[in-house]
C-alpha cells in the first residue's frame, strides 16, 4: 500500500471520529441507534439502512421502539421501500420475539465462539430469526438477508456494518458488546466504499461482492491489523461526500 494512502485513511479516519460527524445535516442510522444505545433498535436501524440516508433517518425517526415491548399493532400507513406495512408489521413481531427470547450477542457468540468467524456468527442469529416467524415475502426476506453459507457472496453491507456499530467503541461505534473481537470484523462494504477503494488501489477486484469485502479488509489490515474496520466510516464519507 503506498504511503499516501495509509496517511489518507489514518487521517480521515482521526478526523471523522466526532460526535460531530452525525448530524441533521450529515444524517446517518447510526444517529438513531445512537440515540437509544440498545442492541435491538440497533438492528433494526442498521437493517433498514438501504438507500438514501435522508430517507433512511426520516423512516427510522417514524418508528415506535416501544413496540418491541408491547404486543400493539404497527400503524397501517407504515412502510419502506421493499418493505410492505405487513412486512414492516411482521419484522416487529420477529424482534418482540427475539427480544423476548435471547440477547443478539449470544446468539451470534453460539456460531463466532468456534473460529472467531463473524460469518459463522451472522449464520447462527440470522437463521434463529427466521425460526422465530414463519412469515416469508420478499421485501421480509431482503430486509433480513439470507442465512450465509460457503457458497454465499452477498456483502452482508448492513450486518457488518451492525457488528461494527456493536464490537467498536469510538465517537462513533457503540461497543455495545465484549464477547467479540474488533479484529475479526469484516468491512460493511458499499456502493461509496467500493469505488473509493478501488480508485485508491485498495481494492483490485471488479465485483462487489464478498471477495471485495475480504480484500478491503485485508488492505485495512495492513494498517492496522488490530482494529481494520476503524477505516470504514471514513471511506465511506470521503465517497459521499464525492471528495476524491
Amino acid at each position: 500500500m503506498q504511503d499516501s494512502v495509509y496517511n489518507l485513511l489514518k487521517k480521515e479516519a482521526n478526523l471523522r471520529d466526532t460526535k460531530e460527524e452525525l448530524s441533521e445535516d450529515r444524517p446517518d442510522p447510526l444517529m438513531i441507534a445512537k440515540k437509544y444505545n440498545d442492541e435491538y433498535i440497533s438492528l433494526i436501524c442498521a437493517l433498514f439502512a438501504y438507500g438514501n440516508a435522508k430517507l433512511i433517518v426520516k423512516f427510522l425517526k417514524n418508528l415506535d421502539f416501544k413496540l418491541l415491548d408491547n404486543d400493539e399493532i404497527i400503524e397501517d400507513n407504515l412502510y419502506y421501500r421493499f418493505q410492505s406495512n405487513q412486512d414492516v408489521k411482521e419484522f416487529f413481531k420477529t424482534m418482540r420475539l427475539l427480544k423476548s427470547s435471547t440477547s443478539i450477542e449470544k446468539k451470534f457468540y453460539e456460531g463466532y465462539m468456534h473460529n472467531n468467524d463473524v460469518m459463522e456468527g451472522l449464520a447462527s442469529i440470522i437463521s434463529y430469526i427466521y425460526d422465530l416467524n414463519p412469515y416469508r415475502s420478499r421485501g421480509y426476506e431482503f430486509l433480513i438477508g439470507k442465512i450465509p453459507t460457503n457458497k454465499s457472496n452477498s456483502p452482508y453491507k448492513r450486518w457488518h456494518m451492525y457488528l461494527r456499530w456493536m464490537v467498536r467503541s469510538d465517537s462513533l461505534d457503540m461497543g455495545i458488546w465484549n464477547s467479540v473481537s474488533k479484529q475479526d470484523l469484516l468491512v460493511p462494504l458499499d456502493t461509496h466504499t467500493f469505488k473509493v477503494g478501488k480508485k485508491l488501489g485498495l481494492i483490485k477486484r471488479k465485483s462487489y461482492d464478498f471477495k471485495a469485502v475480504l480484500e478491503l479488509t485485508d488492505s485495512f489490515k495492513m494498517i492496522d491489523d488490530k482494529d481494520p474496520v476503524k477505516f470504514d466510516f471514513a471511506l465511506y464519507r470521503l465517497g459521499q461526500e464525492k471528495k476524491l
